[in-house]
């Protein structure tokens, strides 16, 4: 046995069962070893950093390990936008970044890079293997940090020490997966107990960190008639079958959420690290946390909590006094229906009988007809505005995205990890033009391996978030706008049936046909360039600059079925 064949064993023996990669020469030792090896296969995509989303989001849907490859230098450089993503999106990635000959190392040798230094700002453990007596030790030790610490392990082996001989015997040694959940003192448990009774107005702004403590979250709320305010990552978890939820801030954000984290005596921020400060108030926030570091980082704190939310939540809450005044929440729940009835008509039934058609009207037609159970991929853009707005979680959909790392390009590498992942379960990548375009060799990855992903494509020729950002900076759009592309001739072309939709009346049956098919599927949906969206607090300033540069914009975006849901909440809270 050689070092490759020990690296593909303790693979399997971690429970991987695909690498994501690119094959090329000093790769090569560890591409056979998988070949000659039952139980794990190796997923060619065109690019590495494609091979780095798709290992990232099949970390995030299975919760295991997910695995990547680069070959020397390029092979390398390639990997690090997607591990960027899947260090910052916490998922377990291991990756192997293989080397240039270990004697040539510092030599300027062709392709050489550094890898033992570029990829440790996006690794929880980055070491070199340069010796055959290193193995199988050092693997484990990087396959178990990327599993505790939620993060990327990544392994630097030159080519030739893959090549190796064995030194020590793999033997076997089990990878602790399930993590103690971090208590919170109960000083601080007290300390929070009491300054809840203290404020008359509580407000909980909650993020994905929350996900495993649904019911407490809102037995809280309940106890003390809190609004509830949700992120991005955590709407997916909180949102759905909320009677407290006032909507999400930030730069995406829709409804009360804003208004009730300002106006509150108590901002609890419960498993976030919400990272735009500008929208929170500065002042009267606790935070709860089982990441200690992440206390206070964003925002002054009245009193941090180093705690699980579920285990602070079980802790607080029998010393926590019931309350039965709910005007704050009853004001903050009218306000928000308010809000999304003033933007949910933005588009009139005569503006959904023209061309182009509006993203949101493909948005929520996406959300009717995609399965219960979907995953939703989205390119970073419009399309997390259109996601964040118009996709209805249940409890049982998944919505991924470069949420915290922000690059384009994400959707379809992800679909492509997820499908793998699961292929039982309709995934659907919710691309932006100009994302698919930068990574569109990955619609060869979808074909080469028969995935059934469905490709939806936001058409509008444009760079919709840039353009919107010059705008709101008083700029002319510059530099935003590309010529007419048919992505459904081109997803023919490489042997994926496609359709294109250029009429709003074509939208519905035409997607219904796209997503119901058994294959991949490409969807060309021809979109309103100039369909912007606006968060719901903005300055004077930024205002002044989008008048002065808008033109013919639409605001407001519309929040499709958000508005049932706030009006139901309503009508519970007057007991209608």
């Amino acid at each position: 046995m050689n070092v490759a064949e020990q690296f593909v064993t303790v693979l399997r023996q971690a429970g991987v069962e695909r690498v994501y990669g690119v094959v090329g020469d000093s790769l090569n030792p560890v591409v056979d070893a998988i070949r000659r090896t039952d139980g794990i296969d190796w997923v060619h995509v065109h690019n590495e950093e494609a091979a780095a989303f798709a290992a990232a989001a099949e970390a995030q849907v299975t919760g295991r390990l997910a695995v990547c490859a680069g070959s020397c230098g390029p092979g390398n450089t390639h990997l690090v936008q997607g591990l960027y993503d899947a260090q910052r999106s916490g998922a377990p990635v291991l990756a192997l970044a293989s080397h240039i000959p270990s004697a040539q190392i510092g030599t300027g040798f062709f392709q050489e890079t550094h890898p033992e230094r570029l990829f440790v700002e996006c690794s929880v453990y980055c070491e070199t293997i340069s010796r055959a007596e290193q193995m199988p030790r050092i693997q484990r030790i990087a396959i178990q940090r990327a599993i505790a610490d939620g993060g990327v392990a990544v392994l630097v082996v030159p080519g030739d020490v893959a090549d190796l001989d064995v030194a020590h015997p793999t033997g076997e040694s089990r990878f602790v997966v399930e993590r103690a959940v971090a208590a919170p003192p109960p000083a601080q448990v007290r300390a929070l107990a009491d300054a809840i009774d203290a404020a008359e107005r509580v407000t909980i702004f909650a993020g994905a960190g929350a996900a495993g403590a649904r019911d407490e979250l809102l037995a809280l709320a309940d106890a003390v008639k809190a609004p509830i305010g949700h992120t991005l990552r955590g709407k997916e978890h909180l949102q759905y079958d909320n009677p407290f939820d006032v909507g999400m801030s930030g730069l995406l954000g829709y409804g009360a959420c804003y208004e009730a984290t300002h106006e509150a005596d108590l901002l609890l921020l419960l498993g976030t690290d919400f990272p735009y400060d500008g929208f929170l108030p500065g002042e009267r926030t606790i935070q709860v946390d089982h990441d200690a570091a992440r206390l206070g980082r964003r925002t002054p704190l009245l009193l941090g909590v180093h705690g699980d939310v579920g285990e602070t939540l079980r802790a607080v809450l029998p010393l926590v006094r019931t309350r039965d005044d709910r005007s704050f929440l009853d004001d903050m729940l009218t306000r928000h229906a308010k809000a999304l009835e003033q933007v949910v008509g933005a588009y009139t039934d005569a503006s959904r009988a023209r061309p182009p058609i509006h993203p949101e009207l493909v948005a929520d037609a996406l959300d009717d007809l995609a399965a219960d159970d979907a995953i939703f991929t989205v390119d970073t853009g419009m399309n997390n505005v259109w996601a964040a707005r118009y996709l209805t979680p249940n409890g049982r959909r998944r919505v991924i995205g470069s949420f915290l790392h922000g690059t384009m390009a994400n959707a379809l590498p992800h679909a492509i990890g997820a499908q793998l992942a699961q292929p039982g379960r309709q995934v659907v990548s919710m691309s932006g033009d100009g994302g698919l375009a930068m990574l569109l060799g990955e619609l060869l990855t979808v074909r080469r391996h028969r995935l059934p992903v469905k490709i939806v494509v936001f058409n509008n020729s444009s760079l919709g978030m840039v353009k919107l950002e010059m705008l709101v900076e008083g700029l002319p759009d510059f530099g935003t706008d590309h010529d007419p592309i048919d992505y459904a001739t081109i997803a023919r072309g490489v042997g994926i049936d496609a359709i294109r939709i250029e009429r709003p009346e074509e939208l519905h049956d035409g997607l219904a046909r796209g997503l119901a098919g058994p294959g991949p599927m490409l969807i060309d949906v021809v979109t309103d360039p100039n369909a912007l969206s606006m968060p719901p607090h903005v300055t004077a300033q930024q205002i002044r600059g989008f008048a002065m540069a808008a033109g013919k914009t639409v605001l407001g975006g519309g929040v499709g079925k958000m508005l049932e849901l706030a009006r139901s909440n309503l009508r519970h809270a007057r007991g209608l």
